[in-house]
């Protein structure tokens, strides 16, 4: 069974072919990051444009590179949800256009859970039940995982995620645009012991995030040392990953505690972090628990995630149903229907 994937949903455009046989087959993915860098972040209708213009053609050079034809592909999984909306509907609406004319079942999918299997393309895979970490742009989420499809919310950001608070932290020290991933590399040049910055949330029990006072507490000591030279603001990015760091790394290891799990799974944007990947096995080790994440290429937005949720559901005998689509820019992910076990 080959299923096409494609992925809209933000500011990458993403096609992959998922093979039940020969695992996954081709992966193209076409970064936004030269359209929306003079903006300083993603412009939503920039980036439904860009999507009509690269979702065909990336589909259809993605055949030519794997050596398919159109009759080859079994079915098609396009992202319905979460993300802007806009964007969805391009994604949407060649998905289920290209399903119809190839006569194939297509199927809507939620963006985390192609975050949370995505680990599940690698050859070392997680037992069920585990606790996966999503920290994906908007998301931050701790969700108990006792099947594909049964899941449960731990805890959630309250307000900014981490990989928002990377980006807008990022801009505030003059960082070009996408702001996390050149926070954490001006993040190697800083001192850690010149700053502290708070640990938000861990001082009391439960599993939910806050990190929007976290980059406030930024912007506050980059005014008090002001006019920043280079050594300050990489100390001040040292001081943020770290808070945020250890944040996410304390609420994994309660997480894991409470429900006894032995196996976590990290996935999204920012699951690419090396320090957030180095310490949180460290910490976890010491219970007894592996961590896993995908390869860095599948933790940012991509066709394969989406091409192997959609092969788990379409083989299941899950389907859209009707001729018409919609997007669904807001969709808990506890929503999901939970697969039968075989």
């Amino acid at each position: 069974m080959k299923i096409l994937g494609i992925e809209t949903s933000c500011d990458e455009t993403g096609v992959a072919i998922y093979d039940s046989n020969e695992g996954l087959i081709a992966n193209l993915v076409h970064s936004q990051i030269d359209v929306h860098a003079p903006y300083g972040g993603v412009v939503p209708e920039l980036a439904s444009r860009d999507h009509v213009r690269k979702t065909i053609p990336l589909i259809k050079q993605l055949l030519v590179e794997s050596g398919l034809q159109e009759s080859d592909i079994d079915g098609v999984a396009y992202t319905r949800g979460p993300g802007l909306v806009g964007a969805l509907l391009v994604g949407a609406a060649v998905g289920r256009s290209i399903a119809w004319a190839w006569n194939v079942p297509a199927i809507g999918i939620h963006h985390m859970e192609g975050h949370l299997l995505a680990p599940l393309l690698e050859s070392r895979q997680p037992a069920f039940p585990f606790v996966a970490l999503l920290v994906s742009g908007g998301h931050t989420q701790l969700v108990e995982v006792t099947s594909i499809g049964d899941y449960r919310l731990l805890g959630e950001s309250l307000d900014d995620a981490a990989g928002e608070a990377f980006d807008k932290t990022a801009k505030l020290l003059g960082l070009p645009y996408p702001g996390g991933p050149e926070l954490a590399k001006l993040a190697e040049q800083g001192d850690a012991s010149r700053f502290r910055f708070p640990r938000p949330m861990t001082d009391r029990p439960g599993l939910d995030f806050s990190f929007s006072g976290l980059k406030t507490f930024a912007l506050n000591t980059m005014q008090e040392h002001e006019p920043l030279d280079d050594q300050t603001r990489a100390d001040i990015a040292r001081a943020f990953e770290d808070a945020v760091v250890d944040t996410l790394v304390i609420k994994c290891r309660r997480a894991v505690e409470q429900t006894k799990v032995t196996h976590l799974v990290m996935a999204g944007g920012v699951s690419a972090n090396r320090r957030l990947r180095e310490k949180l096995e460290t910490e976890l080790q010491k219970k007894g628990v592996e961590v896993l994440y995908p390869r860095p290429e599948f933790c940012t937005d991509n066709g394969a995630m989406i091409a192997f949720a959609g092969w788990q559901r379409l083989q299941a005998g899950l389907h859209d149903e009707d001729a018409g689509f919609q997007v669904t820019p807001r969709w808990p992910m506890t929503e999901l229907e939970p697969l039968k076990a075989e």
